[in-house]
């Protein structure tokens, strides 16, 4: 590498933080992203990613706006145009796309897809990529950062951005604390093939264990999630998979009708927010700021809201002739999304705990809820924009 100074030196290049890359590249800064492994190629033959996005309407918008989305389109996408939710089979919430005069509500996009796509048109765009590397320490220098990678690589950055995950390296070495706390629940996915075409219409029922939830992906295959107690997500984890089909069968509405088990993932449920965002020269975006629990699928939304803020945040420093790199500049992208990102977990953390509580009367007031939402009119639309990022 014979020139090591950059604007910004993204850490992590997955789907948020490639993004940012892309959007900073379009507005002409010179950015370097530090990334472990570079994602591997697209082949349509291969079964789809277990890990899979619910990509709203705003996040659509964002990666359109940076010239993404027609490679992910090219790729494999699938639209969802309907979402449902119940617990009492009496007490049914229907959200759909054309209330809001929309053609979709969103697509469910495979994380590996997602962060192909975002990886050519970073290679199109200029950016330095840094891969296979990790990030080793962030030093101070002449109003920057000296930027250690464990390859011997040492960069120059005016501007450190940490979109290296729940576990941020960025954060840490920063000195940024976290609150949060793990939730009594983990989550599996596991990949499916249906018997018929998977349609347009995701859906989730809540159980005294927790949820269950079906994702349409292309063609009959389709994702199934299965919140549940951790001992026994480890457990259905060890299950061959024929036998972790009948499980499925025993366990999930008889609508998720007849598939084939083709893979299966666990994770554990985490809640964390860091106590700050930024400090001089250096942001924290994504998982890095902030987790979320995925009952509605916002996390990737949330990050990609984090980098529209942070993009328009630095672009309009700059052409005011302010240090956009500086404390002062960046608080401002911290006080735009701290709170949403807090709204939004609140959010999540309230259905967690209204409907993981097998008290009867709070049963029989979370599904009086349910109805009373259905029947919400104008009220209901709004909740599904904000939602949607709209």
């Amino acid at each position: 590498m014979q020139d090591s100074h950059f604007d910004v030196v993204v850490i992590g290049g997955g789907m948020v933080g490639a993004a940012l890359a892309c959007g900073l590249a379009q507005q002409q800064f010179r950015v370097a992203v530090v990334e472990r492994a570079e994602p591997a190629p697209f082949d349509a033959a291969r079964a789809p990613d277990v890990r899979i996005s619910a990509i709203g309407a705003s996040s659509v918008a964002l990666l359109q706006q940076l010239n993404v989305w027609p490679r992910v389109q090219a790729m494999r996408c699938a639209p969802y145009r309907k979402l449902e939710t119940w617990e009492w089979q009496t007490a049914h919430v229907t959200f759909d796309a054309a209330s809001l005069g929309l053609s979709e509500l969103g697509y469910m996009v495979e994380n590996s897809v997602l962060q192909r796509a975002l990886w050519e048109k970073m290679q199109e765009d200029g950016v330095t990529l840094c891969a296979p590397a990790s990030l080793d320490n962030v030093l101070p220098h002449s109003g920057g950062w000296h930027v250690q990678l464990d390859n011997g690589t040492t960069l120059d950055a005016r501007l450190v951005v940490g979109a290296d995950g729940a576990n941020s390296r960025v954060r840490q070495l920063a000195g940024i604390g976290v609150h949060g706390w793990n939730y009594a629940q983990s989550c599996m996915l596991i990949s499916v093939e249906c018997e018929h075409d998977a349609g347009d219409a995701t859906w989730q029922q809540f159980t005294p264990e927790g949820p269950r939830a079906f994702l349409p992906l292309f063609g009959r295959h389709a994702s199934l999630v299965w919140y549940d107690a951790p001992a026994r997500i480890r457990q259905l984890q060890s299950l061959p998979l024929p036998q972790l089909e009948k499980e499925i069968h025993a366990h999930f509405p008889a609508r998720v009708g007849r598939f084939q088990v083709q893979a299966a993932a666990s994770f554990p449920l985490v809640r964390r927010h860091a106590t700050r965002y930024v400090t001089a020269g250096l942001a924290l975006v994504g998982d890095a700021a902030h987790t979320i629990n995925p009952l509605a699928g916002q996390g990737v939304n949330l990050g990609y809201r984090d980098v529209d803020a942070l993009l328009d945040t630095l672009v309009q420093a700059r052409s005011q002739a302010e240090s956009w790199s500086s404390a002062a500049v960046l608080q401002r992208y911290q006080r735009q999304r701290r709170r949403d990102n807090l709204l939004m977990q609140g959010g999540m953390d309230l259905f967690y705990f209204a409907f993981s509580n097998k008290l009867p009367p709070l049963r029989f007031a979370r599904n009086l809820g349910l109805i009373a939402a259905e029947h919400a009119g104008a009220l209901k639309r709004q909740v599904l924009r904000y939602a949607l990022g709209l």
